[in-house]
């Protein structure tokens, strides 16, 4: 895809599409049509808490990769915000600045509930503003076709990101690029814990009511985010700025790299570019450095530094 420096992204999330179908792909397929009673039901009972936590989304790198498309126009997320669930992301969300738009329980659940009002924004956004010039589509359903083919035919570059297994192959073709959650930078599938064995089983028996209460009351809590999940640099202790930008800077080159079309060398310049719409409160000022070549060099496990005359390249080490 050719580099564009003034090229402008609509993001579009089917939120609940996206986290039920990373939860397939943590737990087993079907797992959520399985659980999805007792996570109505009460998601903070111990087992469901420990199952929800483990399949936590990493909205960082989802808004991460769209902005390495360009600038971010306009980023909307698509779910019944109401519920337990969902809940749980919205500081996530609202800190990075995207829109939630509220599915109530009868049309957030009912077929095609958020693949027509999506659909619908979508088209609208393209009329009314006609600058944009990327479309990305974060959902894996096969509802979204006619959507990524109409976008194309309004001349938008269409990405499309779901999770792996649980995309429609008709979805990816729609699109002119198509990227897995999976291979997201910072993003992994977890390892699903061992069964207890029978001696583990009976000391579970055996577990106190008091110890089970503060398991319980541990599950209420909303999880911690993820080390890799990038926080802004105003909501970071001073303490662990230095770690923050490290892995702003990681996640950045890691992007670059998988775009480059022919050279791992990529510009400083675009680097930081590329940072700053990651997180625009990212400043290598902030961290006591006088250029971002210095913050770069002072990351040398990381990363290694080229200078030729004026030119500053940088790529990631192996």
């Amino acid at each position: 895809m050719a580099e564009t420096s003034d090229a402008r992204v609509a993001v579009y999330l089917d939120f609940d599409n996206i986290v039920m179908s990373w939860y397939d792909r943590v737990h087993g397929r079907n797992s959520y049509s399985k659980d999805r009673q007792k996570i109505a039901e009460d998601p903070t009972d111990p087992e469901i808490a420990a199952k929800l936590a483990l399949a936590t989304i990493d909205v960082g790198a989802i808004i991460d990769y769209a902005a390495s498309f360009g600038t971010l126009v306009l980023t909307r997320a698509y779910a019944d915000w109401s519920s337990p669930v969902n809940a749980i992301y919205r500081s996530q969300l609202v800190g990075r600045a995207v829109d939630l738009v509220q599915l109530f329980p009868a049309a957030a659940y009912a077929k095609n509930g958020a693949d027509i009002r999506l659909a619908v924004d979508a088209v609208e956004d393209m009329f009314r503003l006609p600058d944009l010039t990327h479309v990305v589509i974060v959902a894996g359903d096969s509802d979204y076709v006619p959507l990524a083919q109409r976008c194309k035919r309004l001349g938008r570059y269409v990405i499309g990101l779901g999770v792996a297994g649980s995309t429609a192959k008709s979805l990816a073709a729609a699109c002119d690029e198509f990227e897995a959650y999976d291979t997201l930078p910072g993003v992994t599938v977890p390892k699903k814990p061992k069964a207890p064995g029978k001696a583990a089983e009976a000391e579970t028996t055996e577990t106190s009511a008091s110890q089970r209460s503060r398991r319980a009351s541990r599950a209420k809590q909303t999880p911690p985010p993820d080390e890799d999940t990038l926080v802004p640099f105003d909501e970071i202790p001073p303490e662990d700025l230095h770690a923050a930008a490290s892995r702003l800077l990681e996640r950045a080159l890691r992007l670059g790299r998988d775009k480059g079309d022919d050279a791992e060398w990529l510009h400083t310049s675009a680097v930081k570019q590329h940072m700053r719409r990651m997180d625009p409160s990212f400043s290598e000022k902030t961290l006591g450095f006088r250029s971002f070549t210095d913050f770069v060099k002072s990351r040398e496990q990381l990363a290694e530094v080229q200078e030729s005359g004026h030119e500053r390249l940088v790529r990631l080490r192996d």
